[in-house]
């Protein structure tokens, strides 16, 4: 499986990524190994990820999350929490 993720750093900053491993990455990113952006960042909370069958839709995903506004991924996030509250 194939993930696309935000985290919300310690800084209130959001970064997106993506990783066929969500547990192992957060680890690397909460140790300083994840991205040169995260390092200094550190420690980050996952909030919000979506799971892929491949690897290139995981990144086209990504890409998308990346060309949207701040307002437009916080909302993003708010509606995966109101799915998973319903769940």
């Amino acid at each position: 499986m194939n993930y696309t993720y935000i985290i919300k750093c310690s800084d209130n900053t959001l970064y997106t990524g993506w990783t066929n491993d969500l547990d192992k990455r957060l680890l690397a990113h909460n140790q300083g190994r994840g991205a040169k952006y995260t390092r200094s960042r550190t420690p980050v909370t996952l909030v919000y990820f979506e799971e892929f069958q491949d690897k290139q839709a995981a990144m086209r995903r990504e890409y998308e999350i990346k060309q949207l506004s701040r307002s437009e991924k916080e909302a993003l996030i708010a509606s995966k929490e109101i799915i998973k509250g319903r769940a």
